[in-house]
């Protein structure tokens, strides 16, 4: 089995040390924290700056054995300063996460590549690595696009992150990932979802509360699997709002059951 881990959004409301925990129930390897608000009306928990906290993560984090993947989740826009970036940087490295997600949200292409060149060659410094996230809601949309600004930047160690949803709402296919460096995706999102999209206005709900634990849907999330290297790490990044009512450790274990059924069901082919 791969890799696996429990990505905050899933259990978005949990606080680090419940998320360390629900992690733990589900049998996961590892988290994604969440530690920068993608928007400035987004609740993150203040790990940045609380040593308090940290400490007590990484105490946490030793007593479960989980390891933190990454963290999340900037988002370049028009207002975004690297330099007021780099705290979120020096707390990745501190909890020993190796990637970093950002965002492409800045209508200004220039602006964009030149911050994100910034990002990237703060983070290699730091032994981190981007990992570039296309969002059909986003201004870098797809998967292509995403390569291309990465093209265009050239970071000396940077790669993208597909999300299944992303990949299938920006109208991509397990396919699309044949025509790239396989180097470029150290790690998946994976959700499932119905296979017919919503409308242009459903997108971001759909993404933000409305995904279904890998098996309960229509996508094909055995191809997408197969499209990436054999035992490529898995992040669950499903956040439902139908859930909602369960406790975050509950959520974890079905998300993660379901996850691991489908890699049963592969393995078995």
């Amino acid at each position: 089995m791969p890799v696996l881990s429990l990505a905050h959004f899933t259990v978005v409301e949990a606080d680090p040390i419940t998320l360390i925990e629900a992690a733990q129930a589900g049998g996961y390897d590892a988290i994604g924290l969440r530690i920068v608000p993608p928007f400035p009306t987004d609740h993150v928990f203040p790990v940045i700056g609380d040593p308090n906290l940290i400490r007590s993560i990484k105490r946490r984090l030793a007593e479960t054995a989980i390891r933190v993947l990454d963290v999340e989740a900037i988002w370049l826009t028009a207002e975004s300063d690297v330099a007021a970036l780099e705290p979120a940087l020096d707390t990745a490295v501190e909890l020993g996460a190796r990637y970093v997600i950002v965002v492409g949200n800045d209508p200004d292409r220039g602006r964009l590549a030149g911050n994100l060149s910034r990002l990237c060659a703060a983070a290699s410094l730091r032994e981190v690595r981007v990992m570039l996230e296309f969002i059909p809601y986003s201004h870098i949309r797809s998967l292509a696009q995403a390569v291309a600004l990465l093209g265009d930047v050239e970071p000396a160690n940077a790669g993208v992150l597909v999300d299944a949803l992303h990949l299938s709402r920006s109208g991509g296919s397990p396919a699309d990932l044949a025509q790239y460096d396989p180097a470029l995706f150290s790690y998946m999102h994976l959700c499932d979802a119905p296979a017919i999209p919503p409308g242009p206005e459903g997108v971001r709900p759909e993404a933000r509360e409305g995904r279904l634990y890998p098996g309960e849907g229509g996508l094909w999330l055995a191809d997408f699997i197969r499209a990436f290297p054999r035992d490529t790490p898995i992040a669950i990044e499903a956040p439902s709002a139908h859930r909602a009512g369960l406790p975050p450790a509950e959520r974890a274990s079905l998300a993660a059951s379901g996850t691991r059924r489908l890699l049963r069901e592969l393995i078995a082919r």
